[in-house]
């Protein structure tokens, strides 16, 4: 694909990387660190939040974490530890009664996971797909809320964005992908837009959010709130960077969505940091 030229500033908060061969190999994942980077030179984008991506359910995180950070030096990625835990992320009777007697097994990730990440420079937040990895017991969610980094949250139809705020919000900054519709669901995504009123550390990433009604509705009810995240490596940066820009919304607005607002969540993500 060519190279985009749109004069903005772009930051991406929303890329998975897959870290080694055999990762690539079991997720049937076909792009590499370096295409990846390509792929993200071609749409503009300056730095992009990574994280790893789905591991079998009885593997630790650790292992793709530190490679996905190591795979981040020199490269225009900033990386996001995964975590998981071993509670049921549904908000129906029989999973909030497996909740009382869930416990850490020893690949989920505990307090002192978090505290280690935290304070290791080689991460800047958390990703959490509650949908595929569970949620993380109180004493783990009360280290992210010490800790205070922002929290990438995968959310949809698995996991309702009126469920991220019963579980999550208040405690942290929060990025919901997808505006919480995925996939495609245009009611969570107005749901998730009518959270924004309530939730000030909540923030909504545009990954794989088609619809420019919703995207307009954002941006103009909430400009400084909506984050550019593109989904690589399951669409092309440069997909998600022209459906933003084929809104009609004033030049200030694309400069929010697309690098403003995530520098100012995402401090590392700053134009000083390149």
């Amino acid at each position: 694909m060519l190279e985009l030229e749109h004069g903005f500033r772009v930051v991406d908060v929303n890329a998975q990387l897959d870290p080694d061969e055999q990762s690539i190999a079991t997720r049937g994942r076909e792009i590499s660190p370096e295409r990846l980077e390509r792929e993200v030179h071609q749409a503009g984008v300056v730095r992009a939040v990574v994280s790893p991506g789905a591991q079998p359910d009885d593997v630790s995180y650790l292992r793709p974490n530190n490679a996905v950070a190591r795979l981040s030096v020199d490269r225009p990625f900033l990386a996001f530890a995964r975590i998981n835990g071993p509670r049921d992320p549904s908000s129906k009777t029989m999973g909030r009664l497996r909740n009382l007697t869930a416990s850490r097994a020893s690949h989920h990730t505990d307090p002192e996971d978090i505290e280690q990440y935290a304070y290791d420079d080689r991460f800047h937040g958390f990703c959490l797909a509650p949908a595929v990895d569970g949620l993380p017991d109180d004493e783990t969610l009360e280290m992210l809320e010490s800790v205070g980094l922002p929290v990438f949250v995968e959310a949809g139809e698995m996991f309702k964005p009126q469920t991220v705020a019963e579980t999550l919000l208040g405690r942290f900054p929060v990025i919901m992908s997808s505006f919480g519709g995925y996939p495609l669901n245009r009611d969570l995504m107005h749901e998730s837009i009518d959270l924004l009123d309530d939730h000030e550390d909540l923030y909504l990433d545009t990954s794989f959010v088609c619809f420019r009604s919703v995207l307009e509705r954002a941006l103009l009810e909430h400009p400084d709130r909506v984050l550019f995240g593109s989904g690589a490596p399951e669409t092309h940066p440069n997909v998600g960077v022209m459906e933003i820009l084929t809104l009609d919304v004033s030049e200030d607005a694309f400069a929010k969505a697309f690098s403003k607002n995530a520098t100012r969540v995402i401090s590392a993500l700053g134009p000083g940091e390149e």
